[in-house]
């Protein structure tokens, strides 16, 4: 997955904006304005951190040597992914449950509104 697809799959989710807290070199995907998705999108090789169930976490990170925790983040909730060491559909997946477990946090209304109850 080249870093201009990872972009463009993380603003396909409904709500779904790019930010820069951290700086232009940083992307942040965010829905609601609650984060799912973090990448340097020009570092090499490609990573980007994604949230995760704890247990699906070490699961994960287990089977994946390409799947760490997370870089400065949360390491129980929080997995580093570089992605040109996993097959494009496993980087989607992980993306998708990361913009999931983020809606699955929000406030019933906001779910409604994303059609992702």
């Amino acid at each position: 997955m080249t870093p201009d697809r990872l972009r463009a799959f993380c603003l396909g989710f409904n709500d779904a904006v790019e930010d820069f807290p951290f700086g232009p070199e940083t992307s942040v995907f965010k829905v609601a304005g609650k984060m799912f998705a973090l990448s340097a999108l020009d570092a090499r090789p490609l990573t980007v951190n994604l949230k995760c169930d704890p247990e699906i976490a070490l699961r994960l990170r287990a089977q994946y040597p390409a799947i760490v925790p997370g870089w400065h983040m949360n390491k129980r909730h929080w997995n580093t992914v570089t992605v040109s060491e996993l097959p494009d559909r496993l980087v989607r997946e992980l993306v998708e449950d990361s913009y999931d477990l983020v809606v699955a946090g929000l406030p019933k209304a906001t779910r409604l509104r994303l059609d992702r109850p």
